[in-house]
């Protein structure tokens, strides 16, 4: 069975990002199990005089070790700005610091929802440079980008069709790019 955690870049309860990380949830293909991450929310803002001065905070080794522990990552995450949210962001600059890096040589899957036209794209070119700076896998295609997402999503469920059938295709390629890179 193979294990991927979800991570949700919104802290928002009830962003259109949280609501499409729980559609890849209940998407997840057979021999596929998603699970969401721990949250990032209680990270403090990154400082090298604060990891030097009391280490790295429980919360971060936690989100690291469930990191460490999946077979692969599923970000599901908004625009903010044009870039990554700084919560998110800042989880990953706290994850880079720590002794062994748990993303490193781990598969990643990224996907987004967004009001606009461009459904996070500009995110996802800056997610995935902020990532293969810390040598994760980044999965490539297909990729789920959920534009005009208010008309897509209702009641706190995906009700787009096209968009439900990527992102089981997208599922379905990342479990099979997770076999391919996997150590044996």
């Amino acid at each position: 069975m193979t294990q991927v955690l979800a991570i949700c870049g919104s802290l928002r309860k009830g962003s259109f990002n949280r609501q499409l990380m729980n559609t890849s949830i209940g998407l997840a293909p057979e021999g596929m199990t998603i699970k969401e991450a721990p949250s990032f929310a209680s990270f403090p803002l990154y400082n090298f005089d604060d990891q030097q001065a009391t280490g790295i905070p429980a919360a971060v080794t936690a989100l690291g070790e469930a990191i460490r522990a999946a077979d692969g990552v599923l970000v599901c995450s908004p625009e903010y700005n044009w870039s990554i949210p700084s919560g998110l962001k800042n989880a990953i600059d706290w994850l880079s610091r720590m002794k062994e890096v748990p993303f490193i040589g781990k598969p990643v899957c990224i996907q987004s929802a967004a009001p606009g036209l461009l459904g996070g794209s500009r995110m996802q070119y800056h997610l995935r440079m902020s990532l293969q700076a810390i040598d994760a896998m980044l999965f490539g295609k297909p990729e789920v980008i959920v534009n005009m997402a208010a008309s897509k999503f209702a009641d706190g469920a995906l009700k787009d069709q096209a968009a439900i059938d990527l992102i089981k295709q997208q599922l379905a390629a990342f479990g099979k790019f997770i076999d391919r890179v996997k150590p044996r």
